[in-house]
């Protein structure tokens, strides 16, 4: 995976212009998809970024909480992960080198996708999906645009939603 400059505000790369880049997509979405599933498109990685979510780990606790998970996976998606600017590390011992694994606000914005994820996967599963604490409906996610303060319910019939 080659390298890609960082954007201005230091998080990971924008995804890549297909027109630019030659590409015969579809669609800007479906840039946009293969640039975000390249980054986080695999099981492990998931995992790890899902376990990041409720603050930084050491490695040796990473594995604990991702039971199956080989070290040098581990390593290599980490590593992966803060060549993406999704993930930091902190030393906390020079010898040997030990680290600490936190998400940057990059790595923060996937808790969403992360969680409808996990809604579409406990649905397709058979399950009730993401239900609301206080009365117990599942869930329904939506577009929502703050500047016209309102919802858009079907971006893609009415060409409202666009990746720039």
């Amino acid at each position: 995976m080659g390298a890609m400059p960082r954007s201005p505000t230091g998080g990971p790369p924008a995804p890549p212009d297909p027109e630019a880049a030659g590409r015969d997509v579809a669609a800007p979405t479906a840039a946009a998809l293969d640039w975000a599933a390249a980054r986080v498109g695999d099981r492990w990685t998931l995992l790890i970024v899902h376990a990041l979510l409720s603050g930084p780990r050491r490695f040796g606790e990473l594995g604990e909480v991702l039971p199956g998970i080989a070290t040098n996976v581990l390593s290599q998606r980490l590593k992966r992960l803060e060549g993406d600017g999704l993930v930091v590390s902190t030393a906390y011992s020079a010898r040997p080198p030990r680290f600490s694994y936190e998400l940057t606000q990059a790595g923060r914005d996937l808790a969403g996708v992360l969680t409808l994820l996990a809604h579409w996967g406990s649905v397709a599963g058979g399950g009730e999906g993401v239900l609301h604490s206080a009365c117990g409906t599942a869930l329904e996610a939506r577009w929502w645009c703050p500047t016209c303060d309102r919802p858009v319910d079907d971006p893609d019939d009415e060409g409202e939603l666009r990746f720039v």
